[in-house]
Formats: C-alpha cells, structure tokens, sequence
C-alpha cells in the first residue's frame, strides 16, 4: 500500500505556482513532481479553470514563452491528468483572498483528490479546515518517499 492508505497513486490538485515551479524549473524544490507524474507516481487532477489558469499564466511576458514552448509544457502535463467536471454550481469552499485559488479548492472537492498541493500560504492556511488535505510539495514528497 502507497502512501495516503491507495494502491493507486494519490490524485492531486497542483495548484498553478507548483506547476510553474515543476516545469519551468528543472532544479528547483518542485522538479520532483515532473518525474512523479511522468512515472505514474501521482495522478494530477485538472478542471476546465484550473487548466484555463494555467494557460493564462504561461503567457506572461516575463516566463518569455514562445507558443511552441507552452505547448511543450502543455504537452507534458496534461495528458497524464485525470480531467475532472466542476458542476455548477460548484462545491462551497471556504472564502479565500485571491480568487484565483477558488478553482483550486473547487476541484479538490468535486474530485475527492487526496490532496491540494500549494505553496500559497492563503491556502495553506486553510489546512486545519478544508476537508481535503492542503499540502506544500515538501510535505507532499515526505509522505510519498516511503511509498517509493
């Protein structure tokens, strides 16, 4: 049995400065997570916003991504995703500063992921509350090394 009690890999809801980390940086703290769901370690979760957001931000001038580039990232993510449908109206979360992050906490909910993966201390200041796990990738990749 792997870690979070599954035999499969744990579902996870990256938020978008996580996937950010994970691909546009090869040695930084997250590149982990790249390898983890190209091997099948983990099943990232995605909804039609929490894709929508990740396209947005890939556009920014100062990642200096031509459009082959993003697709490139594209390319490497989201085919290993499980894509999600967020009904509407969507699950209640809790209220958040940024309304960026609802989607995020939206997904987990709907998808009954193991997990919400983020850096962002607003939502990492939800963990005691939310009903999914809200962890940081350094927590995440803790409880997946005895898995593996």
């Amino acid at each position: 049995m792997g870690a979070f009690g599954r035999v499969t890999p744990p579902r996870l809801v990256l938020d978008t400065n996580v996937l950010l980390a994970a691909l546009l940086f090869p040695a930084g703290r997250a590149s982990w997570l790249r390898a983890a769901w190209r091997a099948g370690r983990v099943r990232p979760l995605a909804s039609r916003d929490t894709a929508t957001e990740l396209l947005r931000v890939l556009t920014y001038p100062k990642f200096g991504l031509i459009a082959e580039e993003r697709q490139d990232l594209l390319d490497d993510y989201l085919p290993c995703c499980e894509t999600v449908a967020v009904p509407e109206p969507p699950p209640a979360v809790p209220q958040c500063r940024d309304p960026f992050d609802r989607p995020f906490l939206e997904l987990a909910l709907a998808a009954r992921a193991d997990a919400l993966i983020t850096g962002d201390a607003d939502l990492l200041a939800l963990a005691d509350s939310f009903a999914v796990p809200i962890l940081s990738p350094a927590a995440l990749r803790k409880r997946l090394v005895p898995a593996g």
